[in-house]
């Protein structure tokens, strides 16, 4: 029997054994980055259904006789759609639509034709840029954008349906006009900092996305400038941004990037922001925008979120409003299109500090657009014990207190802003940020509405993990659109497609169990529970160090701790994505990490979001179980990325457990309840140990898991491996030897 099965013997999760027998064998090993890879290659299309047929209210888009029809002088993303779905048609659907162009304004007289374009007599209801019509008939599908983009966007939709109903067939009758929700929708990439290969920027408009925030922390000329906090950023290439920008373009993606500057407000200060905005826009004119945030755009000192000491605030944050006027000053004098997008995440966004935000908004120029960061700070209540959203996250839908006021505050304003922005995580969250996305479906979409709700005009919906092309964020850009279908209609039928027919109940009922346990979870900020439990090590004992120790140096071991972020002792991850015990027994640092709950009450809510995820787990398993053989590898990888958020949660009510029951031994005097928890804490690392090993399995095969540019990945497989010897370690010496001289 292979090893990993004969330790799943003890796997936790019921029904989880013979699922994972079947998963582990069908899938293959990957390497780290081997993701990354299949990205810049461009990821295979999902195959048609040799099934589908037509109903009576259906047609068919037959083998031959058709044709692709755009104008002569159709703008390149539309030409560039326009063959993308040439090519999709045929390797995925099996049929040959070539792409011709001619004129298309007597469009309605075409037979046998895809038209896309900005069509004569179709698009009166139109009424901005990324709207459009699609009709369908039996010889006709005509895609009329409000410009060209539109109809790209059109292109890509009338792709989606395809792509969802598993081959070439559409309604009869079709005829849905779709205004675009935001006037922005901008991702970073889940591949790395300014990683955008061809093909990847190839899948950003299918998902509906128009924009990329890219070069993170880095002016885009490189300038310098911004003071030590950002000074060992990289640099990019020469020609890297403008070659970016230029390859974007092809596919209707427009470029925003940071503007980072440190700014003081004397004469020389203001003068040198007034030429580095000039230097930038007149070097980059294609540029759509900049992010001024303030993590690298600043006034005289720079804080982490809710870090700034002493500081009058309100001065802070009325200079900082100064230095974000100026910039939009200097940019509208070359270009007024250009959008100003300040962002004053590192003013602390703790319930209490609404009234402040809202003065942010008093304090900004009309001409920018304020980018607000929707959840974070949103308060929540645990059996009575109060707190808030420390990072981003998707327990709560948000907007955060601090949010609401701003928005309610530019309603207010004599001058209104062009518009409002937020950065509003829709797929995936730093609260798991070692995951692609998160299959929470339903807590997704309460977001969506809140969005609309609110008014948001443009979003930011990645940070740091940025986007890999996943189901949610394709349910999503269903959303950014009106006239989508209620959110069931289009769940069954990405389930239908990814699970095989006859799964649709199943699965949906696994989505909503997940996403009523996102609910249950309790936030834990940016730090190690959500994002690395399963390859953090449970320490019984201070371990051996696996690096170089400066304890008896010179060197103050807590400044270079601080410094370069790593633990030696576990030096695998940044210090604060583990969680390390005091050895000396007289801090409980669980309780520091959890913060706002007693422990029993985290726990509670930790535990109950475990269980509920598996209560979704054992019907997703069965679903993938009954999938077709040509969907069955894609089905098991969907369930183990779901297992493996759930034994996040479970790994993590292991570790605060443990470390509880570690502190209690130490402090006890009975060798009678020092046995018992002997007892308890073998019991809970042997759990620990199968829930371990079949993490580090999962690991092996989805190379996505784990990953986190910031720091590269967060664990590997090889991580997790560490972890386990930790535990055997534990488990065969140092807890009998524990016992033996509690015996003596």
């Amino acid at each position: 029997m292979p090893l990993y099965l004969l330790l799943l013997s003890f796997a936790q999760l019921p029904g989880a054994d013979s699922f994972a027998a079947r998963a582990f064998a069908a899938l293959p090993i990957e390497q780290p980055y081997d993701f990354i890879a299949r990205h810049t290659q461009g990821l295979p299309n999902p195959p048609r259904d040799p099934a589908a047929k037509p109903s009576s209210s259906e047609f068919e888009i037959p083998a031959r006789g058709w044709r692709i029809r755009i104008a002569p002088g159709a703008a390149e993303p539309l030409r560039v759609a326009a063959a993308a779905l040439q090519s999709y048609l045929r390797e995925s659907m099996k049929i040959e639509v070539p792409v011709d162009t001619a004129s298309i304004d007597d469009w309605a007289s075409t037979r046998n034709v895809i038209v896309a374009g900005v069509l004569p007599g179709c698009g009166d209801a139109l009424r901005a840029s990324k709207d459009y019509r699609l009709t369908a008939a039996p010889d006709r599908v005509a895609v009329c954008g409000f410009d060209d983009r539109g109809a790209m966007y059109g292109l890509y939709h009338l792709w989606e349906r395809i792509s969802l109903r598993e081959a070439p067939i559409l309604p009869r009758g079709l005829d849905t006009v779709r205004h675009s929700k935001f006037q922005a929708r901008m991702v970073l990439s889940g591949l790395g900092w300014m990683e955008f290969p061809d093909q990847y920027l190839a899948t950003l408009p299918r998902y509906g996305f128009d924009a990329i925030h890219c070069s993170i922390y880095r002016n885009p000329n490189n300038a310098p400038g911004v003071g030590p906090h950002w000074d060992d950023m990289k640099e990019h290439k020469p020609g890297a941004m403008k070659d970016l920008i230029r390859r974007a373009a092809r596919y209707g993606i427009d470029v925003y990037t940071p503007l980072l500057f440190h700014y003081t407000g004397t004469p020389e200060n203001v003068a040198a922001l007034r030429k580095l905005v000039r230097d930038v826009v007149t070097e980059f004119p294609e540029i759509r925008g900049y992010v001024l945030l303030t993590e690298g755009f600043y006034y005289a000192k720079w804080f982490g979120a809710g870090g700034h000491g002493d500081q009058d605030l309100k001065r802070w944050v009325s200079e900082w409003s100064q230095a974000v006027a100026i910039a939009a000053e200097e940019m509208h004098k070359i270009n007024p299109k250009i959008e100003v997008l300040p962002w004053e995440y590192n003013v602390a966004f703790a319930p209490d500090f609404a009234p402040l935000k809202a003065y942010v908004m008093t304090q900004l120029p009309a001409d920018s657009i304020p980018l607000l960061t929707f959840e974070n700070g949103k308060a929540y209540e645990l059996d009575g014990q109060k707190g808030w959203l420390r990072d981003y996250a998707i327990n709560q839908v948000g907007p955060a207190e601090v949010t609401m006021a701003q928005l309610e505050e530019a309603r207010r304003r004599a001058k209104p802003f062009r518009a409002i922005y937020s950065k509003a995580d829709t797929f995936a969250s730093w609260q798991f940020g070692t995951f692609p996305y998160l299959p929470f479906p339903y807590q997704w979409h309460a977001r969506y509405e809140a969005l609309d709700k609110w008014g948001v005009d443009g979003t930011l919906e990645s940070w740091s993990y940025g986007f890999k092309p996943n189901w949610v964020a394709e349910m999503r850009a269903w959303y950014c659109w009106t006239d989508a279908p209620p959110l069931d209609t289009v769940l069954r039928q990405i389930a239908k497609r990814d699970f095989g027919a006859g799964a649709e109940d199943a699965v949906l009922a696994a989505w909503r169990s997940f996403s009523d346990a996102a609910k249950l979870y309790p936030d834990t900020g940016p730090n190690w529970g959500s994002n690395n439990a399963v390859a953090s090590p449970l320490f019984f004992e201070k371990p051996k160090p696996r690096a170089m120790t400066l304890e008896h140096s010179w060197s103050d071991p807590n400044l270079w701790m601080r410094q370069s972020q790593l633990n030696p002792y576990w030096p695998y991850v940044p210090a604060r994505l583990f969680f390390w015990p005091d050895f000396t027994n007289r801090v409980n640092n669980a309780e520091r990490y959890i913060r706002f709950f007693t422990i029993p009450v985290f726990q509670k809510y930790l535990a109950q979001a475990a269980d509920r995820m598996e209560e979704g787990l054992s019907r997703y398993r069965q679903a993938a179980l009954a999938a077709p053989a040509s969907k069955q590898k894609g089905a098991f990888r969907e369930v183990l990325l779901a297992e493996q958020l759930q034994r996040m949660m479970r790994s993590e009510h292991a570790i605060i457990d443990f470390e509880q029951k570690r502190l209690a031994l130490h402090q006890s005097t009975d060798p009678k309840e020092k046995l018992r928890l002997l007892d308890e804490m073998t019991a809970l690392l042997r759990t620990e140990r199968a829930r371990t090993q079949a993490s580090w399995e999962t690991a092996r095969r989805d190379s996505r898991l784990g990953y986190e540019w910031e720091q590269d990945y967060i664990y590997t497989p090889d991580t997790i491996a560490e972890k386990l010897k930790v535990l055997d370690e534990t488990l065969t010496t140092q807890l009998p030897a524990y016992r033996r001289k509690l015996l003596q």
